[in-house]
């Protein structure tokens, strides 16, 4: 094949119809017309030998070529856009940029406000955009309308970027006149209460929870299953400084990530005690878009919000340190 014979316009059809895989949101997502993006598939099956995409019931499906060509053609047109891209520094005081982070509720407790706050001693015009995990997809990461996303995954694509913030391990929160409070805490105790359960991961829209469904309360339902035991949830939450807020009832017990029960350090009314049984902790992780790794602007945004985050972790340390188990692994700062 001639290759000079070949429209390169065609690797950004096909790169952005096998991610919409919608001829017609396709053409929308490139301002070009349905007509014209029909025509660029014909031609893209032309240039191929193969359909590329087909109609099945389920909407437009990859064939297997062009499941193998989706991670080719994107790599292609990253090196050609990092290749034309202008290598300039960000003027951080003079940008008027808008930046769409997501953050679970859990994170933008503990981190965003410091974030903002840098933010606006760096950069006082720009505009900081947080999002809840159920407003966005990882579809809208991975195509750059998201910059950063910032909560703990199970699974991520592996196309993503990925940077571990902090490690994080598991503290009680309750009322100082909560009557276990005056009694050794140990697992009978913290059973026999009464408990107030919180979680808001993951992308999409949130779900009504089934308390008998143990798989899907989490981590710290999951550590008492494997024990054979099982707590009394009174109360679901997905916001954590709900759940903050509610530890305040005499006879309530919050089991929070420990930076969020950190939050609550000066509070008179409510006490932390270290949980009596292990749970596991999770990371705490930004991902970010291919198509954004080289960009100057994202590369300061990405640089401040691992500063600050480390500067939490140092400042919660003392604090922290009870809540760490000996047995499982510290904080790993990777980078991919």
């Amino acid at each position: 094949m001639d290759i000079s014979r070949v429209d390169l316009n065609l690797l950004v059809y096909l790169d952005v119809l096998l991610r919409e895989r919608n001829v017609t949101k396709a053409a929308n997502h490139l301002g070009i017309t349905q007509p014209a993006m029909s025509n660029g598939l014909r031609r893209l099956r032309d240039l191929f030998g193969d359909p590329l995409l087909v109609r099945t019931s389920e909407g437009m499906t990859a064939t297997e070529r062009a499941t193998e060509l989706q991670p080719l053609v994107r790599g292609i047109l990253s090196d050609i856009e990092r290749a034309v891209h202008e290598k300039t520094a960000f003027a951080a005081m003079e940008s008027q940029r808008v930046f769409r982070i997501m953050a679970s509720d859990y994170a933008e407790s503990c981190l965003m406000p410091r974030v903002l706050r840098r933010i606006r001693q760096e950069a006082p015009h720009v505009t900081l955009d947080v999002l809840t995990p159920s407003d966005v997809s990882f579809l809208d990461v991975e195509q750059g309308r998201l910059d950063m996303a910032i909560n703990r995954f199970d699974k991520i694509p592996q196309s993503f970027h990925q940077k571990t913030l902090w490690t994080e391990y598991f503290a009680c929160l309750m009322n100082v006149r909560n009557p276990i409070h005056k009694q050794p805490f140990t697992l009978d105790t913290y059973l026999d209460a009464s408990h107030i359960w919180v979680s808001k991961t993951g992308f999409g829209v949130g779900v009504g929870v089934n308390p008998k469904d143990v798989q899907r309360l989490g981590w710290v339902d999951e550590a008492l299953s494997l024990m054979g035991r099982k707590r009394q949830i009174s109360v679901f939450t997905r916001h954590y400084q709900v759940a903050m807020l509610l530890a305040e009832q005499h006879d309530l017990i919050a089991t929070l990530p420990s930076r969020a029960a950190w939050l609550q350090k000066d509070n008179p009314n409510l006490v932390v005690k270290v949980p009596p049984f292990e749970i596991p902790p999770f990371e705490l992780k930004m991902a970010w878009s291919p198509l954004l790794q080289h960009n100057t602007d994202h590369q300061w945004l990405r640089r401040l919000i691992a500063e600050v985050a480390e500067e939490v972790d140092m400042e919660f340390a003392p604090f922290g340190a009870q809540f760490e188990s000996a047995d499982v692994p510290g904080i790993h700062h990777s980078e991919r």
